[in-house]
């Protein structure tokens, strides 16, 4: 009798063990556990930590609620300007609600992938290839709001999108390089003009500030020749100053002009003989 109680005890012990051993489940902190009940969704979402469930009536299924990181495969389009450019893209996103994301959608990460390949193509044929480029934040934006429009619905929640890398046909990237150096050569062009009109106003006032003080000229010109020498050159190029030959040239023009009026100054002896001559006339007479 009593081996036949223990032989019992030992037999609920171990159908015990098991039951609880069947009915033991473990929820980490990351995940959420959706009960279904002979196929019928529970309402209570289960928890991190231990819970129990009812062997071959319920079945847990773990919804993972970190954020997911997801690359978009490069999409190749044509642009709005008729560009044709291949882009890809990343989506991060999470679960927000885990029943809906088990019961609305088979698959709610393939159904976001394809979602936001969808959406990557659209946002391509809407857009130039200047705001690819140069404003991909309010592109990420308009493709954020896409991608989380339907996603709502599944229990998932798009935290980002960003856009990676957009390749260029190389035609393209050539006509590009040419365009980025003509306006460059432009700029230093219009740059390179700027400075020679304000050298030139400059130049323009340190002539006047020279034409005042002579002098100025002449030390201009020997501080000249000492940066010339300094370049330690066998040859010594020596400016002949302008100003001296303008003094010389009005030197000799007063030298030419000084016997001129030398010989306007000096009488005339003539009137004094014909003065004689009619002095002897008038004897004779």
């Amino acid at each position: 009798m009593v081996e036949e109680l223990v032989a019992a005890g030992v037999t609920l012990a171990s159908a015990g063990a098991v039951y609880a051993m069947a009915a033991a489940r473990v929820v980490k902190q990351y995940e959420r556990g959706v009960v279904f009940r002979l196929g019928k969704l529970r309402p209570e979402v289960r928890g991190p930590g231990f819970t129990m469930i009812v062997p071959g009536i319920d079945k847990l299924r773990k919804v993972n609620m970190q954020i997911v990181t997801m690359p978009v495969p490069a999409q190749e389009g044509i642009t709005r300007d008729n560009v044709t450019v291949r882009v890809d893209a990343v989506v991060y996103f999470k679960v927000t609600a885990p029943a809906e994301a088990v019961v609305r959608v088979e698959d709610y990460r393939f159904a976001v992938s394809q979602m936001a390949q969808t959406s990557l193509r659209s946002i391509i044929g809407k857009s130039e290839l200047d705001d690819l480029l140069a404003d991909r934040e309010k592109l990420n934006q308009g493709l954020e709001l896409m991608i989380d429009s339907p996603a709502v619905e599944w229990g998932v929640t798009i935290d980002r999108v960003e856009i990676k890398d957009v390749s260029l046909p190389e035609t393209m990237k050539r006509s590009m390089a040419r365009q980025a150096e003509a306006d460059r050569e432009r700029r230093a062009r219009v740059i390179n003009a700027d400075a020679e009109l304000q050298a030139s106003k400059k130049l323009a006032e340190a002539a006047k500030e020279m034409s005042e003080q002579p002098a100025a000229l002449q030390l201009r010109l020997l501080q000249t020749v000492v940066a010339v020498a300094a370049e330690k050159n066998s040859t010594l190029v020596l400016p002949f100053p302008v100003e001296l030959l303008r003094f010389l040239e009005k030197a000799q023009q007063g030298h030419a002009v000084a016997p001129q009026s030398v010989q306007e100054q000096r009488p005339s002896p003539t009137p004094r003989l014909e003065s004689g001559h009619e002095g002897s006339n008038s004897g004779q007479d």
